[in-house]
């Protein structure tokens, strides 16, 4: 995966003092996210599910504060944006990036699996997002990804794309009750990418689907630059 071209990472401005929380880092687009804000220097604290990959990438970072969790604990959820806050001594943006895909025919999907797409897609987020709010300051910011099945929800996908579309109304309407102590949500809606996201889903296999985005180009583009200026707008 390339970087980030420098005339584009010196486009943005971002407050020398600023904190983030980076949730799903040791994925691809958590962990391109979490590179891109440090090399803008941001601070930031990492959480993810695989912990032998998240140090790693910790380390890799510069020894960032990391903490590890899986998504069907809820409750570990809602407590990572308090525990980056107290670890970095402050929170200004958490981004959130976790979620798994599935393809099949709705009547063919296991109860189990349709919990699991829901868990992971949703109600995960949806934890961090709520914590999250619970400590971030005026001007601070939220930025979740949902991804383009919301708005273009293929055959074989009800229950994938029901757990995104689930998350991105839940977002827009706490978006709208965050503006009122100053907070941004951001929904983020990736499209396709190039990281094979699509070919580990959690049931079927993927429709024949177009090239998908650069990755590394595709999180500056939709999850940092828009992040960068919003906390801009804030400060």
């Amino acid at each position: 995966m390339k970087g980030l071209a420098p005339r584009e990472e010196t486009a943005m401005v971002v407050d020398g003092g600023t904190r983030a929380l980076v949730v799903g880092a040791t994925g691809s687009v958590g962990g391109l996210a979490a590179e891109a804000l440090t090399r803008l220097g941001v601070t930031v604290a990492l959480a993810g599910r695989d912990r032998e990959r998240l140090a790693s990438r910790a380390e890799q970072l510069g020894g960032r504060p990391h903490r590890g969790f899986e998504a069907y604990d809820l409750a570990a959820c809602e407590e990572l944006a308090p525990w980056a806050h107290e670890a970095l001594g402050g929170l200004d943006a958490v981004v959130v990036a976790v979620g798994v895909a599935g393809f099949s025919p709705a009547a063919e999907v296991p109860e189990t699996v349709a919990e699991h797409l829901m868990t992971v897609n949703a109600q995960a987020p949806m934890a961090v997002a709520r914590g999250a709010l619970r400590v971030l300051p005026p001007g601070g910011a939220v930025s979740v990804v949902t991804g383009v099945i919301v708005d273009r929800p293929l055959l074989g996908t009800a229950d994938y794309a029901a757990s995104k579309t689930a998350l991105a109304a839940w977002l827009s309407v706490v978006g709208r009750e965050a503006r009122r102590a100053g907070i941004s949500v951001l929904d983020v809606r990736m499209p396709h990418l190039d990281n094979g996201f699509a070919q580990r889903p959690a049931i079927g296999s993927p429709p024949s689907l177009p090239e998908g985005e650069q990755t590394a180009r595709a999180v500056e583009e939709h999850v940092v630059a828009p992040l960068v200026a919003r906390l801009g707008e804030g400060g």
